[in-house]
């Protein structure tokens, strides 16, 4: 859509993130007539002189459709929060990223992941548990997020690539600009089979100050978040932290008093996240176990006259299990019952409340 490129635009600028691009939002009614505004109008909807200012420096310095042309060129996709292949876990955080940037696919099947991360100096118990929690997360059709960084990181999503599995990376930089560098290999083999993405723009350097803030996308992509190995001051306890805000389980695994690398982890439990002791922990406590099954199940195709009834009253709006009833004329537990099967099979999803949107295959995935 044409408005994308206005979003875009917004990214650029240092000082607006999701809070202060809605407000625009909120004020002006689209993307559009907030990039094209004037420093006047800027301010009165909410955004400080200085980063009006940014706003008019980056309009007159930047063609975004030359930015959007180079980053079609280097395969890199562009998505708004506001377009349905949008991954849905991800939007249903506070203040998800406006707009990611991708290489690779997206699909379905991702909204069922597991966030593993932990240290840079991973031992090699940690480095095992990693293997075979990544491998066994990846029997059971679990795709594995992480950061890319050294160690548990990196061994997560090697294992996951190993495995035949999907993979999703989030950096702290543009996903043309990979960091640490020697994994830019690893990097390559994500893209193919997951995703690499972040919501810095392409050609965002890696900086310090953008790590901690990602840590938030990768857990909101995730279920639950597990943290292998963590000293007291480690970025993985921020991604716990996340979790936690977002509602998502955290798992911790313990280990060694002594060890400097479960300092971490330990005090987690002791605060409260769940002791990882096997991977099935993870996969009984997220109902995970059921994931092969849903796979199988969605590929039968509807025939079942309720499922037709409630496919023609869904949309890409949510819509109410009693409005559901209401318009289809069946009774409620038949119409609960039915959409738990559909669920299942990948034709609908909930989005919360007990509202329902489809869920059409050709909006489900996407490839660059």
């Amino acid at each position: 859509m044409d408005d994308k490129r206005f979003w875009v635009g917004f990214t650029l600028v240092k000082g607006i993130g999701a809070v202060r691009l809605q407000g625009l939002l909120d004020y002006f009614g689209d993307a559009e007539t907030a990039w094209k505004a004037n420093p006047f109008e800027l301010v009165s909807a909410g955004l400080s002189a200085k980063v009006a200012g940014r706003v008019v420096q980056v309009r007159e310095s930047v063609n975004l459709d030359e930015f959007i042309s180079q980053a079609e060129k280097n395969n890199i996709r562009i998505l708004t929060w506001n377009e349905p292949e949008y991954p849905a876990k991800l939007k249903e955080v506070d203040q998800p990223p406006p707009v990611l940037y991708l290489r690779g696919e997206i699909t379905l099947e991702d909204s069922w992941a597991v966030a593993i991360v932990g240290t840079r100096a991973v031992t090699p118990y940690g480095r095992q548990v990693t293997e075979e929690l990544s491998a066994a997360l990846i029997a059971n059709g679990v795709t594995i997020v992480s950061g890319l960084a050294r160690g548990v990181d990196a061994i997560a999503h090697s294992a996951a690539v190993k495995a035949g599995g999907r993979t999703i990376a989030v950096l702290g930089s543009g996903v043309d600009k990979i960091y640490p560098p020697e994994h830019r290999g690893l990097a390559e083999k994500i893209a193919t089979q997951g995703a690499v993405i972040s919501d810095y723009a392409p050609g965002t350097p890696p900086d310090a100050a953008n790590f901690p803030p990602r840590n938030r996308i990768i857990s909101g992509l995730s279920r639950a978040v597990v943290v292998v190995e963590a000293g007291e001051t480690s970025g993985a306890l921020i991604t716990a932290s996340f979790a936690a805000e977002q509602g998502r389980e955290v798992f911790a695994v313990p280990g060694g008093i002594y060890a400097p690398q479960s300092k971490g982890t330990n005090r987690l439990i002791f605060n409260g996240a769940k002791p990882l002791l096997a991977a099935r922990d993870v996969l009984e406590t997220l109902d995970l176990t059921r994931n092969v099954e849903r796979r199988e199940v969605r590929k039968v195709l509807p025939s079942d006259p309720t499922e037709a009834a409630l496919l023609q009253a869904l949309g890409p709006e949510p819509r109410h299990v009693d409005d559901l009833r209401a318009a289809t004329g069946l009774p409620i537990d038949k119409v609960s019952s039915t959409l738990t099967l559909m669920e299942l099979k990948g034709m609908v999803r909930q989005v919360g409340g007990m509202n329902y949107v489809t869920v059409r295959e050709e909006r489900a995935s996407y490839q660059t």
